[in-house]
């Protein structure tokens, strides 16, 4: 009942963001975090009618997903930050990979995902905040991230994704998601795939819808604290 209720109030602030920045609610996708909450969690979240996933550690969704396989129709994104030996295990269990942050990282996704025959679709995380906690590549380098990405043929580039620094009032965070959008609008010429934009957690969701989001990463305000065992936090 928790998630029922926690779901509704999610759709409701998603669609009083939408209604104030002259938006469609179809435009937001939302985003459920699980990482670091037991598979239950997730058949639970499914039952509510959710679809759309995301996980921050290869090896913590390869153990969830072996009770999982019966939900054929979900999509499941990796937000964390990707190891390169674990680049070929992500290409294999994920529909996308939302945190990519260099040249070799993408390359070796590229080739694992030549090998699998399949198209990867990858979000290029760009830090904007000055935290070392965070991820990312700077944005003064995502031109030239772009262009080297041009010849790889088995990911596609679908948009950009930011984590700002954390803070309960959302407004702190309004001038990074403004930036992100700022830096995929100049990327589009180039770069006529890149039209997502992943920002907005719990906290700073709505903000994140006004600023132009295109999907919403949503943990906390869903599932509570988490409490996957064997995992450790890491920002989503």
């Amino acid at each position: 009942m928790a998630l029922a209720q926690n779901l509704a109030q999610v759709h409701d602030r998603i669609a009083a963001a939408c209604r104030r920045s002259n938006r469609s609610e179809s435009e937001v996708a939302l985003m459920a975090v699980t990482k670091m909450h037991p598979a239950a969690t997730v058949i639970e979240a499914y039952a509510a009618g959710l679809r759309l996933f995301g996980e921050n550690r290869v090896q913590e969704w390869q153990e969830k997903s072996v009770a999982l396989a019966h939900l054929i129709d979900m999509e499941v994104h990796l937000i964390g930050p990707l190891q390169s030996n674990k680049t070929t295990r992500a290409a294999e269990l994920f529909h996308a990979i939302d945190a990519v942050d260099s040249l070799r990282i993408a390359a070796r996704l590229n080739a694992a995902a030549a090998a699998l025959g399949r198209k990867l679709p990858i979000l290029i995380e760009v830090k904007l905040s000055h935290e070392e906690s965070k991820h990312g590549i700077a944005p003064a380098e995502l031109p030239a991230l772009l262009a080297g990405l041009s010849p790889l043929e088995s990911i596609i580039p679908v948009g950009l994704m930011t984590v700002p620094p954390w803070s309960e009032d959302p407004e702190p965070a309004r001038p990074y998601f403004r930036e992100l959008r700022r830096l995929r609008d100049a990327s589009l010429t180039g770069c006529p795939t890149l039209t997502r934009l992943s920002m907005g957690m719990s906290n700073d969701f709505t903000a994140a819808i006004e600023e132009g989001s295109t999907c919403i990463r949503i943990g906390t305000a869903l599932f509570g604290k988490r409490q996957y065992p064997n995992a450790t936090a890491t920002n989503e």
